[in-house]
């Protein structure tokens, strides 16, 4: 008797896609942060890298300053300290921590990425954070293409100097990506937690605000925007 095998099963490509900002909204905390931190605790970087960075983090940690002034503490002081710094140093240490830390994500996007990967979007997820920890972080949750602050590189160490910088104008990466593939706004969604998200927002066909910051909850109560918060194990949809 011809033995009978059961086809694998596959994900159809559905010519739709799913915009993700990492940091706060998959992630939970900022990649960029635990690099830092993981290159001070492997010498790779000086102590006083995380002296300098204490302020900003225990006056937002004690709501007297806010988050994004402390990520953008932590993202000078990394363009400031990256020069002159081996390139296989931060990827290995970029595998430290995501190793530890891969599993750090919120209930809500967790599920979301799964829903629509089995409806057969096309993910594509954009970061602040180095391209060298998004990418290993991607080795995990298998985006379809993922976009990360680039650095120059030259002899296997970084110059200091930035060639790409994604967070500024993400909705210009997005709408080169859709010309490349062929692809339109048609069926998308977005989802972001700061008002840096709102350039693909507003261009998404489902536009998700997780966990929005004061300026994103605003622009998402003006546009009608759905509102989305995980705090501890309860999802709350506003």
């Amino acid at each position: 008797m011809t033995k009978i095998t059961k086809a694998k099963k596959t994900h159809k490509i559905s010519g739709k896609i799913a915009i993700f900002d990492i940091d706060g909204t998959i992630f939970r905390s900022s990649l960029q942060r635990e690099l830092i931190m993981a290159l001070v605790k492997y010498g790779v970087f000086p102590p006083i890298v995380k002296k300098e960075l204490e302020k900003d983090y225990f006056s937002w940690v004690n709501r007297n300053g806010s988050y994004e002034d402390y990520i953008m503490h932590v993202v000078r002081a990394y363009e400031q300290r990256i020069g002159g710094v081996a390139v296989d140093d931060v990827r290995q240490v970029s595998r430290y921590v995501i190793e530890q830390q891969k599993n750090r994500v919120y209930t809500y996007t967790r599920q979301l990425i799964k829903k629509l990967k089995a409806k057969g979007y096309r993910l594509i997820a954009i970061s602040g954070s180095p391209i060298e920890i998004v990418k290993e972080f991607n080795r995990f949750w298998k985006f379809n293409d993922v976009y990360g602050m680039v650095f120059e590189i030259k002899g296997g160490r970084y110059t200091g100097k930035v060639l790409e910088l994604p967070i500024i104008n993400k909705r210009l990466i997005v709408e080169n990506y859709l010309a490349k593939h062929n692809f339109s706004w048609r069926g998308s969604v977005g989802v972001g937690d700061t008002e840096s998200d709102a350039s693909f927002l507003e261009m998404a066909a489902r536009p998700i605000c997780f966990n929005p910051n004061k300026n994103l909850y605003q622009l998402a109560r003006k546009h009608g925007w759905e509102v989305v918060v995980e705090r501890k194990d309860v999802i709350y949809y506003l």
